[in-house]
């Protein structure tokens, strides 16, 4: 138990310990970064593990050519598409178990059909510009599954949002890791620039609801 918890805790600070890791373990982390994004957007239950700031770490590293940036944003982006696809099918047979039996409280027809909705109306968006909001990125795809949102009208915006992420997170490393205001609030920055295109979404899904209300 020891031994897990200690692991775990690596992981978590894993953007503190990068170079000690490519010193001692070369190539290999490529594959160690590569299963950590798949599990944080692929499992519903890792939305704690690092995101963002480890990207904005691994582009820094790329800037002093301790990794390689050809490799990071060429397996990066198909780690996050692979995890955003394995968690929208975890989606749809959680959904089809959650959804089949008699309806209770959370998991009934109505609220089923108001995802759906929302899913047909704002999935496209919600899937690529939730990929830069922690715990949004990993839930999104999950509910898109239960949704039953469409693989055809998922997987290219996942391929956006996942591709856009990485690129963006890791490139802003690249050229600013050197910036301590940047280094310390970079989610922080990140959020702020999320929020302000998401503002749009946000206003048109609430006069939609009064439309309706009314």
């Amino acid at each position: 138990m020891e031994i897990i918890q200690t692991a775990l805790q690596y992981i978590l600070h894993i953007n503190q310990n990068l170079t000690i890791l490519v010193a001692n373990y070369g190539s290999l982390v490529y594959g160690i970064i590569a299963l950590i994004i798949f599990c944080e957007v692929g499992l519903v239950v890792a939305p704690f593990l690092p995101g963002d700031s480890m990207l904005f770490a691994i582009g820094a590293l790329c800037a002093t050519g301790a990794m390689d940036l050809t490799i990071v944003l060429t397996l990066f982006p198909v780690a996050a598409v692979a995890g955003d696809n394995f968690n929208r099918m975890m989606g749809i047979w959680f959904g089809h178990k959650a959804f089949s039996g008699k309806d209770g409280r959370f998991f009934n027809q109505k609220n089923l059909k108001k995802a759906h909705d929302f899913y047909e109306k704002y999935g496209p968006k919600a899937v690529t510009l939730c990929r830069f909001m922690p715990f949004f990125r990993t839930f999104v795809p999950f509910v898109a599954g239960m949704a039953e949102m469409r693989w055809r009208t998922f997987f290219p915006y996942s391929v956006i949002g996942g591709t856009a992420w990485v690129v963006v997170c890791v490139m802003a490393g690249y050229f600013f890791g050197n910036f301590e205001f940047i280094k310390k609030h970079f989610e922080i920055v990140i959020l702020t620039i999320v929020t302000i295109s998401a503002t749009p979404i946000v206003i048109e899904y609430i006069r939609g609801r009064r439309a309706k209300a009314t």
